[in-house]
């Protein structure tokens, strides 16, 4: 499974770029905005830190209006994927921009038939929403597994991008359910690596390496 981070903090970013554990970056107007910088200078760095894809969004709602700003957006790197909302001007927006080879990244998804409408509209990515379907006691790990399902059943080349994740048990069960890509903030990636037993064995070795007089 890739993983992607959902933050605009470039500073985040490069951190875990170093790592080499992270595979694209996923962002929208609400983390831009709290960057306090201008848009296209902070998706253009983005790209410079990440060889995968990094996730734009538009902000019109109409269909012209997309395309034109998915248009914009895909000129800043080569490396952006256009972010669209799951509306019906979203889905022609969708067609048009994926038909002139621009990677799109569909947004919002809240259902299995939302996603099959995103995939034949060409979409790279449908990112179902995990978390805010919890808030609302519906399970979103069975939504990424209905997708799971339909995708394969007709080979559509779409990934299933598992977004709104806020738990290492999200991440976990997105991977059994067969997404492609799980998306997080950098807390949630970090929050993967720890285990009190880790910790708990670690201080146990150190204490007796100690004892031993051991040193490398």
């Amino acid at each position: 499974m890739k993983f992607f981070v959902d933050t605009a903090d470039t500073k985040d970013i490069a951190e875990l770029a170093e790592t080499g554990l992270i595979d694209g970056v996923t962002t929208n107007p609400s983390l831009i905005a709290k960057s306090g910088r201008p848009f296209a200078e902070v998706i253009k760095e983005i790209c410079g830190l990440v060889p995968g894809p990094v996730s734009a969004e538009v902000v019109a709602i109409d269909t012209e209006g997309m395309v034109s700003e998915g248009r914009k957006l895909a000129r800043i790197a080569e490396n952006v994927a256009v972010k669209l909302p799951l509306t019906w001007d979203g889905l022609k927006a969708c067609r048009t921009l994926s038909d002139e080879g621009t990677a799109v990244n569909v947004t919002l998804c809240f259902s299995a038939n939302q996603a099959l409408l995103a995939a034949k509209a060409g979409a790279a990515f449908i990112s179902p929403f995990i978390g805010r379907l919890d808030d609302i006691n519906v399970d979103g790990m069975e939504l990424i597994s209905d997708i799971r399902q339909i995708y394969d059943n007709y080979l559509f080349d779409t990934e299933i991008l598992a977004a709104s994740i806020r738990t290492p048990n999200h991440v976990k069960l997105c991977a059994l359910a067969g997404a492609d890509v799980a998306t997080m903030p950098p807390s949630v990636i970090k929050a993967l690596a720890n285990h009190p037993l880790t910790d708990k064995g670690l201080e146990a070795f150190l204490a007796d390496a100690k004892k031993a007089g051991i040193k490398v």
